[in-house]
């Protein structure tokens, strides 16, 4: 997002500045919770589009002067612009952070910190995004730094690229068809990609190069007379303001991003730089030009790095803020980034001594490189130190994966998987089968049930797939961010397969009904879907009945308002009682939505509904910790250790006593 620290033109724009403070109030707002700006985060589409007009323009004149780009004193002038308050906040975020965070927590975001500091941090995400139990990102107070590494990656990048185009002769139509052929291939990745692998659609640079592109092309049309000429100049900035407020009005970050939905931000900002030329005082030139917008415009590049370490660690401390401390948490943000602007960006840009020398910049650049990426290290050393051998219980065991994971991690089928994958645990050649059939929360009693399966030489047979419900409901996947058509498909064949195999009995474990909640655009859906919910239930279960199957529906378990790992850490780190952790009851489960679920189960031949709840709540709270383990590993998975203690209790809740007693009570049934 730093197009806020592209060199200026030499006539100043305040329509630019205008739109780089529409650009980052919008970031902000969104990580500030504004439920009325849900699009706010296309703000730095907003500067992508920015910087590939400001850079662009500015390496073209340069072209036009001297035939090529002096490299080494483009990358100096942006090396005294960007590093020195980048590093300032990674440093200042790191120390904080110390004192807020867990050891655990400091080492992984201290690669963060690590990989912010040489430009990378992009690439990092990348591969965290694609794992399903990833940390959350909202407690990863470096992400914001993704977008500056992907413009330090164009930065290195686009200058090459219009040399050769110099060097090819183009001339400057040529130039433009050249960039729109870059904007074509990288936009035609990026839309494809947003479908089927959205983080590398999101994060990888060259997928969002056509931004940079565009506002490329917008920089080489500007520089035509036409501009100025054009009648409706105004009303065509109106209208691309228009599209970005629609954008930040409209899309949410459910939506598939960037994609074509990204074409909004970035066309209505190519529309205002357009406009800006216009001189009349009709357009939106006027109302970016106030000076309050153009104070935030001025700060935004340090409004965009302070912001986020900011909201994220208040939110640590204060894991619900009021609108006053919001409010608060702006006010700070506006103070450290007024402090650093005026102390630290404008100095050492302005610094006479470094303007006059480009290997001083660069001497700069690398020791403040070196220096970041040194402080991160040694972050990441002090933290594993600081690690008891508690804390480091707890990393564990919420990092350890459950029984049937580790066997095989096929055992639970990844989103795009459709092909049920059987895993067999026990006594392979048993007469007496059991199934395990759901998602992830029924990977969590695994664990358990493989052990009872040991123990009384039954054969248990899993049938998972990530966030896949064993009930027929039809639900939209926040990763894939589309309809889950595989789940499905999958839960289909499963059941055909279950079937077939004809088992004494299915135990059914998923993700409770109150996740629905999650799953919808609007409260408006949520009595539709709870109404399918309820079919769901009653389709799936009454089926396995029907086919003289005795069927076991686990109750969920509690949802826990934050990530109880993390949370317990930091409790422990800073001499609290992790008690501190629990969540009321009330808010952990929903009752009505168990009855509803009971009354489905139980209306049905062969077919029970089995509540453990007792051993994660009181009549009250819903605990972090039980007799000295951690209960959920994150916020609605068991963590291992804890399932295994539950062998014992979990074969009574099933089978009313031990398996062997059930089944010679099946067998007397039967004869």
């Amino acid at each position: 997002m730093s197009a806020v620290t592209v060199a200026e033109p030499k006539q100043f724009r305040p329509d630019i500045e205008g739109l780089r403070a529409l650009a980052v109030l919008g970031v902000v707002a969104f990580h500030l919770g504004m439920t009325s700006l849900p699009g706010g985060f296309a703000g730095v589409d907003i500067f992508f589009v920015i910087s590939g007009y400001l850079i662009t323009q500015l390496l073209q004149q340069e072209i036009a002067r001297h035939g090529t780009v002096d490299l080494w004193r483009f990358y100096a002038r942006r090396a005294r612009r960007l590093l020195p308050a980048s590093i300032l906040v990674i440093v200042a975020t790191l120390a904080v952070g110390y004192f807020i965070l867990a050891p655990s927590e400091q080492q992984l975001y201290s690669k963060g910190a690590l990989f912010a500091s040489t430009y990378v941090i992009n690439l990092w995400l990348i591969r965290w995004s694609l794992d399903y139990f990833a940390q959350d990102a909202s407690n990863n107070p470096f992400i914001h730094f993704w977008s500056l590494s992907v413009e330090e990656q164009f930065y290195f990048a686009w200058p090459a690229l219009l040399i050769l185009f110099s060097r090819l002769r183009l001339g400057r139509h040529g130039v433009s068809l050249a960039m729109a052929a870059v904007a074509v291939v990288s936009f035609a990745v990026c839309a494809w990609l947003t479908e089927v692998s959205q983080p590398w659609a999101f994060y990888f640079s060259p997928f969002r190069a056509w931004e940079f592109a565009v506002g490329g092309i917008a920089s080489m049309a500007m520089s035509g007379a036409w501009a100025k000429r054009f009648p409706y100049s105004p009303v065509m900035g109106w209208l691309g303001l228009a599209l970005i407020a629609t954008t930040y009005l409209t899309i949410t970050e459910e939506m598939p991003f960037p994609g074509f939905i990204a074409l909004a931000p970035v066309a209505g900002t190519v529309m205002v730089l357009l406009s800006g030329m216009h001189e009349g005082k009709w357009g939106p030139r006027a109302i970016l030009a106030l000076g309050p917008i153009q104070w935030v415009g001025k700060l935004s590049y340090s409004l965009y790095l302070w912001h986020w370490p900011v909201i994220v660690y208040a939110a640590m401390l204060v894991p619900d803020l009021t609108g006053l401390q919001r409010l608060l948490c702006l006010a700070l943000t506006f103070a450290l980034s007024f402090a650093s602007y005026h102390l630290v960006e404008n100095p050492v840009r302005r610094n006479i001594w470094l303007v006059a020398s480009t290997a001083r910049s660069l001497g700069l650049a690398t020791l403040l490189t070196a220096g970041g990426a040194v402080v991160a290290y040694a972050s990441v050393a002090l933290a594993g130190h600081n690690l008891t051998p508690q804390l480091k219980k707890i990393a564990e065991t919420a990092e350890r994966d459950s029984t049937a994971r580790q066997t095989d991690a096929g055992c639970v089928a990844d989103l795009l998987t459709v092909q049920p994958k059987a895993c067999v645990f026990g006594s392979p050649s048993s007469k007496e089968t059991i199934v395990l059939f759901g998602d992830s929360h029924a990977d969590h009693w695994s664990t358990p049930l493989i052990e009872i399966a040991k123990k009384e030489n039954f054969r248990l047979v899993t049938y998972m797939k990530s966030s896949c419900r064993a009930t027929r409901v039809s639900t939209r996947d926040n990763k894939l961010k589309r309809e889950y058509t595989e789940c499905n498909d999958w839960r289909e064949r499963a059941l055909k397969e279950i079937i077939a195999m004809r088992p004494q009995m299915v135990i059914l474990s998923q993700i409770s009904i109150n996740h629905l909640d999650e799953e919808v655009g609007s409260p408006s859906e949520i009595p539709a879907r709870r109404a399918e919910w309820a079919r769901g239930v009653k389709s799936t279960v009454q089926e396995l009945s029907d086919a003289g199957i005795h069927v076991v529906y686990l109750r969920d378990v509690p949802t826990h308002t934050s990530f109880l790992d993390k949370c317990v850490a930091r409790a422990l780190w800073q001499n609290r009682n992790p008690s501190v952790c629990d969540t009321p009851r009330s808010i952990a489960i929903d009752e009505e939505d168990a009855v509803t679920e009971k009354a489905i189960v139980s209306s049905i031949r062969n077919a029970r509904f089995v509540d453990m709840t007792g051993f994660f709540c009181s009549d009250t709270l819903c605990h972090a910790m039980i007799d000295g383990k951690l209960t959920i590993r994150d916020r609605h998975h068991i963590a291992t250790p804890y399932a295994e203690i539950l062998a014992s209790p979990l074969e009574r809740a099933i089978f009313g006593g031990t398996f062997t007693a059930a089944a010679k009570d099946r067998s007397a049934k039967s004869e």
